[in-house]
């Protein structure tokens, strides 16, 4: 079990417990790392920018003509912000910044004929732990605009050298078709990915819906994941600053069975954007902490 079974801060601080817990090393000086951002998959399109609206310099207006056309669909949407970039630190038992992350909601469009949102993830190792376990991966989510629900998830690993790259495209009936470089995922109606859990959390009403359930796929298997508001308002502190935060715990089944080795608490700043601004985890061989350094 990782961290990136559960959500997608989680990718990099497992990967980090694995060896950070066990190696001190002095710190020494990195080549800064360099993102490729990969092209999107066949199928998908930029959302068009909005509509701008009509000048109001032709003064007084007219009442419109009542017309039998069918009015424009309503934006089911949830409310991320395109563009919005969240950097974070993890931190593994005593070792500080052991890896970095950055998620992203790199734009809104179409795929395959349906709204979705592109989400992506960028994780990487940071000195004195990238001397002895470098790793530089990129995650990509194309989630339902509604729902979040995963369309298609793409993990580009490349850790210690190897590299991987996996594209699955999600399908509950088994009819939807995958691009030659994609393979099929066989997930249940509704099934997210760790990226489309994080902004779907974050968007959850706590305050009407204590808890929340839903089945997760990370790449390699299917999960059901449990969530439950455990405190409406604890301040936390990060690198970014002082914040009133709503705590989540998280809780994983594997085959309906809950997995006791590993625990997760999520905290969500009770602020208009509801920021993800903490993630604590307790591992059998360790624990993390990934805080908010920045948000954009």
């Amino acid at each position: 079990m990782t961290l990136r079974t559960t959500v997608g801060v989680a990718a990099l601080a497992v990967l980090a417990c694995a060896v950070g817990a066990f190696y001190y090393l002095r710190a020494r000086g990195a080549q800064p790392v360099q993102e490729v951002v990969s092209p999107p998959p066949a199928g998908f399109r930029d959302a068009p920018p909005p509509a701008k609206p009509a000048s109001a310099a032709a003064g007084k207006p007219r009442l419109p003509a009542v017309s039998k056309k069918a009015a424009a669909p309503v934006d089911t949407a949830l409310p991320l912000r395109a563009g919005e970039v969240l950097e974070y630190t993890a931190n593994v038992s005593n070792l500080e910044n052991v890896a970095s992350l950055k998620l992203e909601v790199a734009g809104r469009g179409t795929f395959l004929g349906k709204s979705v949102w592109h989400l992506q993830a960028f994780a990487h190792t940071q000195s004195p732990l990238r001397m002895v376990f470098e790793l530089d991966d990129q995650f990509d989510s194309y989630s339902d605009a509604a729902t979040l629900a995963s369309l298609q998830y793409e993990m580009r690993l490349n850790e210690r050298g190897q590299k991987v790259e996996s594209l699955q495209r999600m399908t509950a009936t088994g009819k939807e078709p995958a691009s030659p470089d994609a393979a099929q995922a066989r997930v249940l109606p509704g099934t997210r990915d760790p990226l489309g859990l994080m902004q779907y959390l974050r968007n959850v009403d706590w305050a009407r819906t204590p808890e929340v359930r839903c089945p997760v796929y990370d790449g390699h298997k299917l999960y059901d994941v449990r969530a439950k508001l455990g405190a409406a308002s604890e301040k936390v502190n990060v690198p970014a600053g002082d914040y009133p935060a709503s705590r989540i715990g998280i809780r994983v089944f594997d085959a309906g069975v809950e997995m006791k080795d590993a625990s997760f608490v999520l905290y969500i700043a009770n602020n208009a954007a509801r920021t993800p601004v903490l993630l604590e985890a307790v591992m059998p061989f360790a624990t993390a902490r990934v805080e908010l350094l920045k948000a954009k």
